[in-house]
C-alpha cells in the first residue's frame, strides 16, 4: 500500500502535524525524508527496508556515503539529504558538548563518537581536547591503523593539546570489527598517555572504545 493509498490520518506528514513527530514510527519517519518509493514498492516498504539493512536509525547516522551508493532507490538527490541530516546531527552534538562540561552529557559523548567514528572501515584513534570548564574545544584524528600496527606517539598527542590550550582530554578510537571490548593494548596506551599527559598537567577523563552498537568507557570500567 502506497502512501496515498492510506487515510489522511494514517499519512506520515499528516500524523506529525497533528501529533508530533514523536507520534510516527521509524518507518514513517524515515519515509518522510525519502518521500517516494521505487517500481514495485511503495516508500514505507523501502523505509523499512533501509532500516533493516542498516539495523535501525542507530546504524543509519553511522553509515558513511559509500554504503548508502549500494540501496536500490537511494539516488544522488537522497543520498544528499540523508548525509546532510546525519551531518546535523553531528553537528548538533558537538555544539552540545562545546557549550557544557562533558560529565553533564556522557551518552551525548558516546552518540557524537558513535556518529564519527562508528562507520568507519578502518581503525582510528582521536582525541577529544576540552578546554579547563570540560566543555569540547575539538575532536582531532591523530593516528590510523590498528593500534598494535600504528604507534601512538605521546609527544603528539602532548604537542596538540598544548597547542589547543586543553586542561583535560578524552581518548577514542573505534574497532571495525564492531566488538567494543577493550584489549591489552588499549590498556596500556592509556596508562602511557595519562602518565604522559599529567606532566603538562593535562587530566585524561576516559577512553572510550567505539564498536557498531556500543561505546565501552575505561572510566565506567574503573581502568582508568
Amino acid at each position: 500500500m502506497s502512501i496515498k493509498d492510506l487515510p489522511a490520518a494514517a499519512r506520515p506528514r499528516e500524523k506529525l502535524l497533528q501529533h508530533g513527530a514523536a507520534s510516527l514510527a521509524d518507518a514513517e519517519l524515515l519515509a518522510l525524508l525519502l518521500r517516494t518509493g521505487v517500481r514495485g514498492q511503495g516508500v514505507l516498504q523501502m523505509a523499512e527496508g533501509v532500516l533493516a539493512r542498516f539495523d535501525g536509525f542507530a546504524g543509519l547516522l553511522q553509515a558513511g556515503p559509500g554504503a548508502l551508493n549500494g540501496v536500490r532507490g537511494l539516488g544522488p538527490a537522497k543520498r544528499a539529504e540523508l548525509s546532510a541530516v546525519i551531518e546535523m546531527a553531528r553537528r548538533a552534538l558537538n555544539q552540545r558538548l562545546a557549550e557544557q562540561p562533558v560529565f553533564e552529557s556522557p551518552q551525548a559523548v558516546k552518540d557524537y563518537l558513535r556518529l564519527q567514528l562508528g562507520h568507519l572501515a578502518h581503525e582510528v584513534f582521536a582525541v577529544l581536547f576540552l578546554d579547563t570548564q570540560h566543555r569540547l574545544i575539538r575532536l582531532e584524528e591523530l593516528f590510523r591503523g590498528t593500534l598494535g600496527q600504528t604507534s601512538v606517539y605521546p609527544r603528539e598527542v602532548l604537542k596538540r593539546a598544548l597547542a589547543l590550550n586543553a586542561g583535560a582530554v578524552i581518548l577514542a578510537h573505534n574497532h571495525p570489527s564492531g566488538v567494543a571490548e577493550p584489549s591489552r593494548a588499549d590498556e596500556y596506551l592509556t596508562q602511557t598517555l595519562k602518565s604522559a599527559l599529567a606532566l603538562v598537567d593535562v587530566r585524561v577523563l576516559d577512553h572510550l572504545v567505539v564498536g557498531r552498537s556500543e561505546v565501552v568507557s575505561f572510566a565506567e570500567r574503573g581502568l582508568l
